[in-house]
């Protein structure tokens, strides 16, 4: 079978995609996948590595991460995601339909990232099977738990507080969203949230089953896979001498990362964890973004890395620092580390309070807020705490008897069939 996959964002957005694409051309299907990275990082090696073929589209975003974060701290939810959208999508929103429609002509089936409408309108016009990826559950309405930051006032109230969630993202975006529907000379969905950016037909929810044990309570369209781990550049990548040196001369370290939302702030991220690292007296590895601290490089008790597969070092390290993403959250989960965790925006606040409500975690430290004082402490807390060690090593053990990509093409199957 021939199967078009799609996605749009950063690094943590593609991996999954990325996974599914080589289970999926493993099992035998033939697989192309479109990518719009806002990094402009590039995944053609990758891909070629796998098999897969590979298409960029546009070549270019022309995106300054770095503004964006700075002007981000002063956003509120809705205003943060309608500033990333005016940015770095819809000037590319048309180059994006094209290269959908393409898909979608070429292909039997169309799997795409939540977010991407226009895959999903070129789908509907071409009359193909359009199937959603989604990588974090905290929008999809489930009347048992309130939407993040209303209170909890018992299933009545909280099918209300979605229906109002619903209504405020209309207001904020169903002018935009819906352009492209009506240009098309298509009736745009009803509502943004629960209907425009997600297919009703079948909804992969790539979240491990050890964070949403109440999704019984989500509409049947709304499948939960587990993780689409990229297990391939895992099993290629060899942890360096050097590094290796310094993981067997010491005490288990602290990874540092705030992931691809790090090159937005190399400066500040690199100078409260150095700080940190100081006064929690720890050994630590810090994914560096600055040419000050080079990849490679050792500072007395420090590591500074660059790019790599998390997940190999992690189960060598003794906790994980990380802004929340739901790839970093996972990884870190699953390699049995304990997570403190620095959110920038809501999305990245939910999987904060998921790892705290698991017992994974201290208490979230909003970058707004953050110090190096703060974060010291919270690092000294989590190393301490038994019982947040051995919850750690018990999820691990949960989340490796789980297979997302294999579960992904096990619903797929059944959803072809």
């Amino acid at each position: 079978m021939k199967i078009g996959i799609q996605t749009w964002g950063s690094n943590g957005d593609i991996r999954p995609m990325l996974a599914l694409a080589n289970g999926l051309q493993q099992a035998g299907h033939t697989v192309t996948l479109v990518v719009s990275s806002i990094d402009n990082r590039c995944y053609q090696d990758s891909c070629n590595q796998m098999g897969i073929a590979y298409r960029h589209v546009p070549k270019h975003i022309n995106f300054d991460m770095e503004d964006f974060a700075q002007r981000a701290f002063k956003m509120h939810p809705l205003q943060w995601l309608r500033s990333l959208l005016d940015e770095a999508f819809f000037p590319y929103e048309q180059a994006i339909y094209i290269s959908s429609q393409q898909l979608v002509a070429e292909n039997d089936y169309v799997i795409g990232h939540h977010f991407l409408y226009p895959l999903k309108l070129a789908a509907l016009k071409q009359k193909k099977p359009f199937i959603s990826i989604t990588l974090c559950h905290a929008a999809i309405p489930n009347p048992t738990v309130p939407p993040l930051s209303f209170p909890n006032m018992g299933q009545q109230f909280n099918k209300i507080s979605w229906m109002l969630l619903d209504t405020v993202f209309n207001w904020a975006l169903k002018k935009p969203l819906s352009r492209l529907w009506l240009e098309a000379g298509e009736i745009p969905p009803k509502n943004v949230l629960t209907e425009l950016l997600s297919s009703q037909q079948l909804n992969l929810v790539a979240v491990d089953p050890l964070f949403c044990r109440l999704h019984e309570q989500w509409l049947p369209h709304n499948q939960v896979c587990g993780f689409l781990n990229l297990t391939e550049d895992i099993q290629h990548w060899i942890i360096p001498d050097k590094l290796s040196n310094f993981l067997n001369n010491g005490s288990a370290p602290v990874y540092m990362t705030f992931g691809s939302l790090q090159q937005a702030v190399p400066d500040w991220s690199m100078a409260l964890f150095l700080e940190a690292v100081k006064l929690a007296g720890c050994r630590a590895i810090i994914q560096t973004s600055s040419d000050q601290y080079p990849a490679d490089s050792e500072i007395k008790d420090i590591y500074f890395i660059g790019r790599h597969p998390h997940q190999p070092l992690f189960s060598r390290c003794s906790a994980v620092v990380h802004h929340g993403g739901a790839g970093t959250t996972h990884a870190a989960t699953r390699s049995g580390c304990p997570s403190v965790v620095i959110p920038f925006m809501d999305e990245q606040l939910f999987w904060a309070h998921q790892l705290q409500k698991l017992g994974l975690a201290g208490k979230p430290l909003p970058a707004k807020k953050v110090t190096a004082t703060s974060l010291s402490k919270s690092l000294k807390f989590v190393l301490k705490s038994t019982s947040i060690q051995r919850n750690a090593q018990q999820a691990s053990m949960m989340m490796q008897k789980n297979d997302g990509v294999t579960q992904a093409i096990k619903l797929l199957k059944r959803h072809f069939q």
